[in-house]
């Protein structure tokens, strides 16, 4: 009786995760079989098992492209603008949100950050390019102050900072979600202990309340530097113009240009190869560090 009782329960959990299996296989890993076409000059029409083999021509082609060098480090420039100032955006707001004592207000204040994570980037987009414009609202106050209008979206100076500030605007709600959540498991305990011996609310965040963060921090730092040769294509394509291609091209870009619109599917296959080696090489160093240096890690 009771191993017909766990065995249903058993069938049942089986059948619960079975989609969701099903899901990831055909989806995620079904198609890593196609990445044979890197080596292949592949033909639509004549399909992988027509397509004639070439060796390693893409990636040595793609290596010997003068403009992917440029291209790569927009990539990396880009990225490294958005760990710097993006990652720690969330952790700071969640640790200033923790600090508000009226709930109404902190949450009012959190579905308000929230919201723009649910607008789609077309949306996002053309909200920045017409407050940015020359007859936007930003020119507008440039021009009571008595400064030079500015045409922001077509400068190639103001394209990466724009492309942050709006990454930040857009998910900095969103992203204290996982904080907010670690913060609320810390033991309320440890700040009334922490009152006793006289600690104020700046020497009780720096002693508690990071500390326990460490753990969800360095999860998610390892987590982001995996893609860190993937920029957000929906969001470079928005704001990329002729005017500012030359700091606006990056990876993604160039592979849907040059893939997609190009036809060239072996040879951005050989780029995203590229992309997915280096995220690894990335995870498993720093992973190693991390476990080395603070016990903490991601497996």
């Amino acid at each position: 009786m009771l191993r017909n009782k766990l065995f249903d329960e058993k069938t049942a959990l089986f059948l619960l995760v079975l989609p969701g299996i099903l899901h990831l296989i055909v989806f995620r890993y079904v198609p890593l079989f196609g990445n044979v076409i890197v080596f292949q000059e592949y033909n639509l029409f004549q399909g992988i098992a027509g397509s004639p083999w070439v060796g390693f021509k893409h990636f040595t082609a793609m290596f010997s492209y003068e403009e992917f060098y440029h291209i790569l480090r927009n990539t990396l420039i880009l990225s490294l603008y958005s760990l710097l100032f993006g990652f720690p955006a969330p952790l700071l707001l969640a640790l200033l949100l923790n600090e508000v004592r009226l709930m109404w207000f902190k949450r009012s204040i959190q579905t308000l950050l929230y919201l723009p994570h649910f607008l789609s980037w077309v949306i996002v987009g053309g909200i920045f390019i017409n407050l940015l414009s020359i007859e936007g609202v930003a020119n507008t106050f440039l021009g009571w102050i008595g400064l030079e209008k500015r045409d922001f979206i077509t400068m190639p100076e103001y394209f990466r900072p724009i492309l942050v500030f709006v990454s930040i605007w857009k998910e900095i709600g969103w992203g204290t979600i996982i904080y907010l959540a670690a913060l609320a498991g810390v033991n309320p305990n440890l700040y009334e202990a922490a009152m006793v011996d006289g600690a104020g609310r700046w020497r009780q965040m720096w002693n508690i309340t990071l500390p326990s963060l460490l753990p969800t921090i360095i999860i998610l730092f390892l987590l982001r530097i995996g893609s860190v040769l993937d920029a957000n294509v929906e969001q470079v394509l928005i704001f990329q113009n002729p005017l500012n291609r030359d700091v606006a091209e990056v990876i993604d870009t160039y592979v849907f240009r040059v893939g997609l619109l190009g036809s060239q599917f072996s040879y951005t296959t050989a780029i995203g190869i590229f992309q997915s080696f280096v995220g690894i090489v990335l995870i498993f160093s720093l992973n190693a560090l991390s476990r080395k240096l603070t016990k903490e890690s991601i497996f």
